[in-house]
């Protein structure tokens, strides 16, 4: 697929959240520190105030699909019952709303870039925008042909949100193609990251070097990737208690922090050393 991007003036930088967080949060009064499992709440609505609310509180929401997915629900509906976790209300069913233990993050200045992806970046010709083409790289991490837990409502929800200025994408384009990205929310001076794709080889480690270089300049101090796994964790991936992480972004997402959006070329990420 071959997207335009739209046209920005230089120097634009993305919006802070301007919504509401949800009234009565419902993760006020859930246990999320000392939560007995990742799971830490069920139910609620899938929309921009809740999910504000709930990365605001240090979790996220995580669908199940495909041959599993009823599986699944009948054990979440027994912990319900059994009283081990609790149920929020709310219109999108028993939506499972994660906080993991532990809790996998990188540093905008540490994220590492090993030789061959910094040969990469200087040869590939590719620019990076944030915040032109958010609808196509939420859609661009759905398609996995082992199935996803984008589903539609959560599509929409945080295209709701991203409108609201709270969620935020990083592209990567070779000319006018769309080759990778990522998408996340921006907490204060925490990004959050949701998935990324590549449709070349690269692309997605490039749209991650990219999120940290934009974050470093606008004062944004953590990348949360969520879970553990090796392919990040040969970019720098460390791993913090929740408690942890829960106190770090309780001081960090009332401070401000900017993503600017202009295209820039990838090169810069790899200049040649003398």
């Amino acid at each position: 697929m071959r997207l335009h991007a739209s046209v920005r003036r230089p120097g634009d930088r993305a919006r802070p959240y301007r919504g509401s967080v949800a009234c009565d949060d419902p993760f006020a009064s859930v246990e999320i520190a000392h939560a007995r499992r990742g799971l830490v709440a069920l139910g609620g609505t899938l929309d921009a105030p809740t999910l504000a609310s709930a990365y605001r509180a240090g979790c996220f929401p995580w669908p199940s699909t495909g041959e599993d997915a009823k599986k699944l629900e009948r054990s979440a509906r027994r912990l319900v019952r059994r009283g081990d976790v609790p149920l929020l209300p709310g219109n999108d069913g028993l939506v499972p709303w994660c906080s993991p233990e532990p809790r996998a993050v990188l540093l905008p200045d540490g994220v590492v870039v090993r030789r061959s992806l910094r040969a990469r970046l200087r040869s590939c010709g590719w620019t990076a925008t944030v915040d032109t083409a958010f609808d196509h790289v939420v859609a661009g991490c759905a398609d996995r042909a082992e199935g996803t837990w984008i589903t539609p409502r959560m599509q929409q929800a945080y295209g709701e949100l991203h409108r609201a200025g709270g969620a935020h994408s990083v592209e990567v384009w070779a000319g006018q193609a769309l080759v990778g990205g990522l998408y996340g929310v921006l907490v204060g001076q925490v990004f959050c990251g949701e998935s990324m794709f590549h449709r070349v080889r690269d692309a997605s480690k490039v749209a991650l070097v990219e999120l940290g270089a934009r974050l470093l300049a606008g004062g944004g101090r953590l990348i949360d990737v969520q879970e553990e796994t090796s392919h990040l964790a040969s970019m720098g991936q460390v791993l913090m208690h929740r408690v942890d992480y829960l106190s770090v972004l309780a001081t960090l997402r009332d401070r401000p922090a900017t993503l600017q959006t202009q295209r820039l070329p990838v090169a810069r990420l790899a200049p040649l050393r003398v």
